[in-house]
């Protein structure tokens, strides 16, 4: 084994490795920053780019895009409060309330040490935990993936601000948008249009939410500060924060890396996961959502965390994490290589080449991240008044380069009105955003599952795993509905002594 290692690593160790890992790196942190430009994107646009690299060389530059990409995705989510991907919507909740306080490069270098962190971890169980996490992600049917959904449904909870009620009217509208478009067994649902048959695209629904209502709000109302530029202030992450956060940053990896080996998941749900968790347990809670460091390491250790657990079923299975790691499958049958148990046993030294190249990927991500967040960071300097017309430029261009469809441009104009009126009523975008993801899976799943019973709900019990998804959703909605008990009881005590 020794030896197959020591040789593996000589074969990474080259110069054309190198660049391809860097330049994959860069491109996807860039590509990543940009609204609605997202890795799937970068990924595909670079395959036919490995037709003419090695095996190795290849596979390392579409997982160094992946990878970049996800990171990218935070820049503009706390800066311009604009994810660049979906699992960066989390970020969004405290990196741009950090950046409008003058410390946006503080968050942007927690979102730096915890994806690092989170992608090093994840590359860490990719080398030794590869077999035995693709068997249990196997035991994950749709009946476990249904119980999974609901467990993750209650972050609404947490997700929700002052309000649970608003909380859960905004999950309702996300739920209800999500029906839009063709069903599982082909019929349609408020398909007014020919474009609605396919449904709503998540992007333009994303970014119309978080980033146009910003924009419309400036136009309406006319603020007089709209001219400032964002203070920057003190942008170093002292020890003292770092440590308060490596809890939420260790469970964040722990969980980007269980559910990201996990096929059909991916790192958006991850980060809500993830922040969901951190703001159950941190005693910060009640400041998450306003500009809270451990909510960015959260989500950011879960979403990169989760980028390397994707290739555990690919490798081990032949089963694809997600969609990009769909196209990587693509790059491997490409170069003769074919996923699964025959590549442990055909082509040992090119998966442990991987394995090795991989595990540089976290440093050069580091690198490539501190040399771009200062630049990043000056885009808060610019004043609004210029910025906002730039990030509507960007968001139209980035989403019709997407498909080249007027309707999702047409998407993305209409929910930035729908961003616009939920903020006039104080009804959080999160919650909405969070039930638009996980409504398809959700529904999907249980209406697999029924289908495999023939109707019998004994179907989402029958497992250790179904149980226990569903004891944590009992627990998690006890202690919401005591907590909000609580809050009831404390604000009516606190009018009655008011009032007398």
């Amino acid at each position: 084994m020794w030896n197959e290692l020591l040789y593996a690593f000589q074969e990474v160790a080259t110069l054309p490795n190198f660049l391809a890992m860097f330049a994959g790196i860069w491109g996807g942190v860039i590509i990543g920053a940009i609204p609605g430009m997202t890795g799937t994107m970068a990924v595909t646009l670079a395959l036919p780019f490995t037709f003419y690299l090695s095996p190795v060389t290849s596979i390392l530059l579409l997982v160094a895009l992946y990878k970049g990409s996800t990171y990218g995705g935070s820049i503009s989510a706390i800066l311009i409060k604009t994810p660049g991907t979906a699992s960066a919507a989390c970020t969004v909740l405290d990196g741009y309330p950090l950046a409008r306080a003058g410390k946006g490069g503080k968050a942007l270098n927690m979102a730096l040490i915890s994806s690092c962190i989170g992608d090093f971890i994840s590359n860490i169980s990719l080398f030794f935990l590869a077999i035995p996490l693709a068997t249990f992600a196997l035991r994950v049917g749709p009946p476990e993936f249904f119980m999974l959904m609901a467990f993750s449904l209650t972050i609404v909870a947490s997700i929700s601000g002052r309000s649970l009620v608003l909380g859960i009217i905004s999950a309702c509208l996300g739920l209800l948008l999500a029906t839009v478009g063709e069903d599982m067994y082909g019929s349609f649902r408020f398909a007014l249009s020919e474009d609605m048959k396919s449904g709503l695209g998540m992007v333009p629904v994303l970014i119309g939410l978080f980033a146009l209502p910003e924009l419309i709000k400036m136009i309406v109302f006319r603020p007089e500060d709209n001219a400032a530029a964002m203070k920057l202030g003190d942008n170093r992450l002292t020890l003292a924060e770092f440590r308060g956060s490596i809890k939420s940053i260790c469970r964040g990896s722990i969980i980007g890396v269980i559910l990201g080996a996990i096929p059909g998941i991916g790192p958006s749900t991850a980060a809500f996961f993830s922040y969901s968790e951190a703001r159950r347990t941190s005693k910060n809670g009640d400041k998450f959502g306003e500009g809270e460091l451990e909510g960015i390491a959260a989500s950011e250790s879960a979403n990169n965390g989760a980028c390397g657990a994707t290739m555990i079923p690919l490798l081990a299975l032949g089963v694809p994490g997600d969609v990009i790691t769909g196209v990587m499958l693509g790059a491997f049958m490409i170069h003769g290589l074919t996923p699964g148990p025959l590549l442990f046993q055909n082509n040992l030294g090119d998966v442990y080449a991987l394995f090795i190249g991989i595990l540089f990927s976290s440093v050069f991500l580091f690198v490539a991240g501190k040399a771009t967040a200062g630049a990043f960071t000056k885009i808060s300097r610019i004043p609004q008044t210029l910025l906002l017309p730039c990030i509507l430029i960007l968001c139209v261009y980035g989403i019709y380069s997407i498909g080249a469809s007027p309707f999702d441009v047409t998407v993305l104009l209409v929910m930035g009105v729908v961003g616009f009126v939920m903020m006039l009523l104080n009804i959080p975008a999160a919650p909405f955003l969070i039930a638009f993801i996980l409504g398809p899976m959700f529904e999907d799943n249980m209406r697999r599952s029924l289908a495999i019973s023939r109707g019998d709900l004994g179907v989402f019990f029958q497992s250790w795993i179904s149980w226990g998804f569903f004891a944590l959703t009992i627990l998690f909605v006890t202690l919401t509905i005591r907590r909000e008990w609580k809050k009831w009881r404390s604000n009516r005590n606190a009018d009655t002594a008011s009032a007398s």
